[in-house]
């Protein structure tokens, strides 16, 4: 019999939660009585989307990330659906665009505007319609540029493609018929081939979801599932539910196998559903519980026991819904791996939670920061839906760092008509986007710039960049600690720039050599 030890080496071991002081947190906002179960809440690394209260339809507010305090009672809204909004996504290749489903059937895409809101916004970019009945989840697809998933209370799920001209889509490229019953949850692997959904029939599925045929299915009697989650490239799914006793409960299940689960693990008597968060780049699984004060956080292996838990955050504040900042938008100065945005509607409160790795360090973690997900997508619509896969392209996320990626990619990002001008490659919102953002180097052509003009320019856009945001644009410090942060950042940038300079120098005494070099091959002749 072999003997485990009970205390595991982890560099997340004393991972703690930190929320935000009250000037950080968002005041005011009218949150939604809606009592369906999703998160009501979407963030990127510009702004906060919380699904709110509107009468005579649905709603959601869209306020700037930096835009904190007491929300004007009289803020506009992106109003335009006929019923509730039931869910929200940002579209994750364009930080300006985002997707909203609601009870009246319909899916609308929003284009958001950089500067402020002045009026009510209720012109939306796209309205998808085919839905017979309310559609309760929208996500869009990991990899791949323009592809939206929704699930309705129609039984189906109906893929997307939105790279059309047409204000108004009718018909979807696929729509997938095997639930019996509502569709709670969607969730994507890793490069988007594969889909899992849980279903009020008590069944777990994974899709194919271009041919729309399932792979397996999981009919297991002593869990029902609420929500399902891939666990990254570890070929594995959670699944958070309640017991034959009506515990919560999760499950975790091998991919290629969901007769019975690898686990299972009674957490309460709650009835709340509870909502899984999994971070593939340090193996940690989130656990959020609606109407809990808690989040529950464990970390992932591949050997027995599977799952290690680590330790709870806890608030006597209980959430109603859900928000993550995507990796790209963590402050790393601080050494945060993740971020909450809860929705306390007690409180009519918007509060980040913090989740940090203590270090004395001041300087950037490699170890906790590898290469993740970025603003970037690796196929086009119409690569997809031809059956291509591809891995997300990696960023990292070291102050100043350029793109990755894992494995060679075309110098431009692939469009239905490769001969297009450089004009019209131009015009990709994604593509202005990223050259925003500063995250990657453009692949777009510069005209008839000389080479030279071209990389100053993209070096000197890179100097006024701090872990992807611009530092003219940043707010001043209001507290102790942010003036502490920022000084950390502007010490990290003039790190960066040493080197730089240091870089330059040894360029310059080596062309100097090879003048000098030359003139004494020149003098012999």
């Amino acid at each position: 019999m072999s003997w485990h030890p009970q205390y595991r080496s982890s560099k997340f071991r004393h991972v703690f939660g930190k929320p935000a002081s009250k000037e950080n947190c968002y005041d005011s906002v009218p949150i939604t009585r809606s009592v369906h179960d999703n998160h009501f809440c979407a963030v990127n690394p510009h702004f906060i989307a919380v699904v709110t209260e509107c009468a005579g339809g649905g709603a959601f507010l869209v306020i700037p990330l930096n835009q904190t305090g007491k929300l004007d009672p009289h803020y506009p809204k992106v109003c335009g659906h006929r019923g509730n909004v039931l869910d929200i996504k940002w579209n994750p290749f364009d930080d300006f665009q985002i997707a909203s489903c609601s009870e009246d059937a319909t899916i609308k895409i929003w284009d958001i505007p950089k500067q402020l809101l002045a009026r009510n916004l209720t012109a939306y970019s796209k309205e998808l319609v085919c839905h017979s009945r309310r559609v309760g989840l929208v996500e869009w697809h990991p990899t791949a540029a323009n592809i939206l998933f929704s699930a309705g209370y129609d039984y189906k799920v109906m893929i997307w493609n939105l790279d059309t001209k047409e204000s108004v889509i009718s018909s979807p490229v696929r729509t997938i018929t095997c639930h019996q019953d509502v569709i709670l949850s969607m969730s994507f692997n890793t490069n988007g081939s594969l889909l899992a959904t849980a279903c009020k029939d008590r069944k777990i599925r994974i899709l194919d979801p271009r041919l729309g045929t399932v792979l397996q299915e999981a009919s297991y009697k002593g869990h029902r599932a609420n929500k399902v989650l891939f666990l990254g490239n570890m070929k594995k799914l959670l699944s958070t539910g309640t017991s034959r006793w009506n515990n919560r409960q999760m499950a975790l299940w091998d991919q290629e196998n969901l007769s019975v689960p690898l686990t299972e693990e009674d957490l309460d008597g709650s009835s709340g559903v509870l909502f899984p968060f999994y971070d593939s780049d340090t193996n940690m699984l989130y656990l959020v519980g609606k109407g809990d004060g808690n989040i529950r956080y464990y970390e992932v292996g591949t050997d027995k026991p599977y799952l290690s838990y680590l330790t709870e955050y806890r608030s006597y504040n209980p959430q109603k819904g859900i928000g993550v900042m995507p990796k790209r938008g963590l402050d790393v100065s601080s050494c945060e791996i993740f971020r909450f945005y809860k929705l306390i509607t007690t409180k009519s409160l918007i509060e980040p939670v913090s989740m940090i790795v203590p270090r004395r360090s001041e300087s950037y973690q490699e170890d906790i920061y590898p290469p993740t997900a970025g603003a970037q997508a690796s196929l086009s619509a119409q690569e997809w839906l031809s059956g291509m896969n591809r891995e997300p392209v990696l960023v990292s996320l070291r102050p100043g760092s350029q793109l990755l990626s894992p494995r060679p990619l075309p110098p431009e990002r692939p469009l239905s008509n490769s001969s297009a001008p450089a004009s019209t490659l131009s015009r990709d919102p994604t593509e202005k986007l990223a050259a925003d953002d500063g995250r990657r180097p453009s692949s777009m052509p510069e005209g008839k710039a000389p080479w030279w003009a071209t990389e100053h320019r993209l070096e000197e856009k890179k100097s006024w960049l701090t872990n992807g945001f611009d530092i003219f644009e940043c707010p001043p410090p209001k507290t102790e600690n942010e003036l502490l942060q920022m000084f950390y950042r502007q010490q990290e940038e003039i790190r960066r720039l040493r080197e730089l300079v240091t870089q330059r120098e040894v360029q310059t005494k080596q062309l100097e050599l090879e003048i000098k070099n030359l003139r004494i091959g020149l003098g012999q002749f």
